[in-house]
């Protein structure tokens, strides 16, 4: 099955799409899809007709994250071996963790946000792994079947914050809108073998990642069992996994984002992204 979540930011209405690619509402099924939900989702959806439930109108709608706000987002660093090779860094031997804030999630289209003090704003895409039910210290063939499914994830960095100010790589990975997700939440049977999978990132029409999952160094089984050891990973979770080269940082020369710039990305399978980067502004 495919899920989205359709409308205004907090306001959105949980929908499945149909065999014709039609959103369908469920909002009188759950109240949301995400942390509380995600657990009986696929049990309360076995016995629908899904033709049968009210249409979503989706053309000029606002399509949101494809599920609430997650209580954690996890992410591995370093995880393709051809990023690694990139970065002019060895390739890890066991997972580099970090994580971002749950506010950094929002709508696959919703703007990326640049403060004034950014300088080395930068894109990656990413296989977003999504946790369908609570995972603590389990074995690792185990680990899918607490995996609900997955989505496309932009890890928006600030690389001078993550490189350059000390500390863990959380400080540059935590603005507002630094985890555009979405537009579909696909679940772990439909799409199947998550270690093949084209990716694809564009900026102002120009390609800079186009990887697959194949390169990989810990798929997506290990990556669950691994964290699962130090972690309760719980439902609704979000599990970024990496990214493929081609990011900014390591372009030569160096490319980073600026205000005005599109960004366009994609997994196959799970859909396409598209943001433009525009000015922040204070919140008080």
């Amino acid at each position: 099955m495919k899920f989205m979540r359709i409308g205004a930011v907090g306001a959105e209405t949980p929908a499945v799409l149909d065999e014709n690619g039609i959103a369908r509402d469920l909002s009188e099924i759950v109240s949301d899809i995400g942390p509380e939900t995600l657990p009986y989702l696929e049990t309360r959806m076995a016995p629908l007709t899904l033709s049968d439930l009210p249409e979503v109108p989706i053309h000029g709608a606002r399509i949101g994250a494809p599920f609430a706000r997650p209580r954690n987002v996890w992410c591995i660093g370093l995880n393709y071996s051809d990023h690694a090779a990139e970065a002019g860094m060895p390739v890890p031997t066991e997972p580099i963790l970090f994580t971002k804030s749950g506010s950094t999630v929002c709508g696959p289209n919703d703007p990326i946000l640049k403060s004034p003090s950014m300088t080395k704003l930068d894109w990656e895409v990413e296989l977003g792994v999504v946790i369908g039910k609570a995972a603590l210290e389990i074995g690792p063939d185990a680990a899918m079947d607490h995996v609900f499914g997955y989505t496309v994830v932009n890890d928006v960095s600030e690389r001078a914050w993550q490189l350059e100010r000390g500390g863990q790589w959380s400080k540059g990975k935590g603005y507002p809108h630094f985890c555009p997700a979405g537009p579909l939440l696909v679940t772990r049977d439909e799409l199947g073998d998550p270690g093949d999978l084209a990716m694809r990132l564009s900026v102002n029409g120009q390609t800079f990642q186009n990887g697959s999952t194949r390169t990989m160094i810990f798929p997506v089984a290990e990556i669950v069992h691994y964290l699962s050891q130090f972690c309760l990973l719980e439902p609704g979770d979000l599990i970024c996994t990496g990214t493929p080269p081609g990011v900014g940082m390591g372009q030569s020369p160096q490319r980073y984002l600026d205000i005005g710039d599109e960004v366009v990305l994609s997994v196959s399978g799970l859909g396409e992204q598209k943001q433009t980067v525009i000015a922040s502004e204070k919140r008080s």
